[in-house]
């Protein structure tokens, strides 16, 4: 067994760098859609702790599933969704209406 290797640089290491922007889920980054700003966020598997509705495919997000929230620049909390990444990619080529079948929960 090989001994254990000292590490240097205390609780701040140089060699990172405290990103602004950067916060426990990743780097936020702003995109336009339907006229508006959005703050996209992404979210990684082991931040994702709920499950989630995917308004692109209305299909559910299970915990420990990457995905991004996004809200739009002057809104609210409540105004947050959660996408599966490839949702909110393709959120130009959706339809404007989903269907729902239906028994499908509604949250």
């Amino acid at each position: 067994m090989s001994p254990r290797r000292n590490r240097q640089g205390g609780a701040n290491p140089p060699d990172r760098a405290d990103h602004s922007g950067a916060g426990r889920y990743g780097f936020e980054t702003t995109e336009e859609w339907r006229g508006e700003d959005w703050v996209v966020r992404p979210v990684g598997g082991g931040g994702a702790a709920k499950h989630y509705r995917c308004p692109g495919c209305d299909q559910e997000i299970p915990p420990g599933v990457p995905h991004v929230v996004t809200w739009p620049r002057h809104g609210d909390v409540d105004d947050r969704r959660h996408w599966h990444k490839a949702c909110w990619n393709a959120r130009n080529r959706r339809s404007a209406r989903l269907q729902r079948s239906r028994n499908a929960p509604r949250y």
